[in-house]
């Protein structure tokens, strides 16, 4: 036996507490066609010879414990037909331990043991009881379920519609293409606040955008502007210079 070890006590597995917990239910569960069987033969065992039993009440009784066994019969049969048609299924297993606490176990049914009238699901190499079966989920489902979750996340990470500025574009234009790239069955998962949210921050970056590039063009033309005014400057300068030189050579000083 290896078990986990936590704070030096043995920690038990889900599927060990499953399993824990479906014995105890056996053992506190209602007679069953064997246990009648027992009670029958010692009553006859230890009736009362003066006041015996009478063969119509006898008769009654095994027809009663016939019933039973037809019974419990049907119902195993039931439970696993039901067990054999989650093979290959996604299912979520509740399985709730000694202190209350919850745990879901989630997979595939990879096979089905079936034991003393009872079926075990396998889940993960793991065995659990039918009776801890919570949810039998489509694949599509969980799926679509995963990717909103995945863009649900990516969107609470995105900063608020007043403090958007243009460095969050890469961040905006991901969570867009992640939406836009659902499904229409996975965008159901997302709900109208967060896809009327979603669409106000696109229509924000995008008004950025559009002022972010006005900004650069009027930058760009200003710097032309600078660069023709200080040619100018530069010629004019040089022509006055040579004037004034030429003139300062024709004049005769008397």
């Amino acid at each position: 036996m290896i078990g986990k070890v936590e704070d030096g006590k043995i920690v038990q597995s889900d599927s060990a507490i499953s399993l824990a917990k479906e014995n105890s239910k056996k053992s506190n569960s209602t007679v069953d066609k064997d246990q009648f069987l027992q009670l029958l033969v010692a009553q006859m065992k230890y009736q009362d010879p003066l006041e015996p039993t009478s063969n119509t009440e006898y008769i009654s009784q095994y027809a009663t414990f016939s019933e039973l066994e037809q019974m419990q019969n049907m119902s195993a049969s039931l439970e696993l037909a039901r067990a054999s048609s989650l093979v290959g299924q996604t299912v979520l297993m509740d399985v709730t331990d000694s202190a209350g606490r919850t745990t879901t176990v989630q997979g595939n049914v990879d096979y089905v043991v079936y034991e003393a009238n009872k079926a075990y699901l396998s889940i993960n190499g793991e065995l659990y009881s039918m009776d801890d079966l919570s949810t039998v989920a489509d694949q599509k489902y969980l799926a679509a379920y995963s990717l909103a979750a995945d863009f649900l996340n990516a969107y609470n990470k995105l900063p608020v519609y007043a403090l958007l500025t243009i460095d969050d574009e890469e961040a905006v234009t991901k969570v867009n293409e992640m939406y836009q790239g659902m499904s229409d069955y996975e965008k159901k998962f997302i709900t109208d606040d967060y896809v009327s949210g979603l669409k106000k921050l696109v229509d924000r970056m995008e008004e950025l955008k559009k002022a972010d590039e006005e900004n650069k063009k009027l930058e760009a033309e200003k710097g032309e502007n600078v660069d023709k005014t200080e040619g100018t400057n530069k010629d004019e300068d040089g022509e006055d210079t040579d004037e004034d030189n030429g003139e300062d050579d024709g004049v005769e000083t008397v």
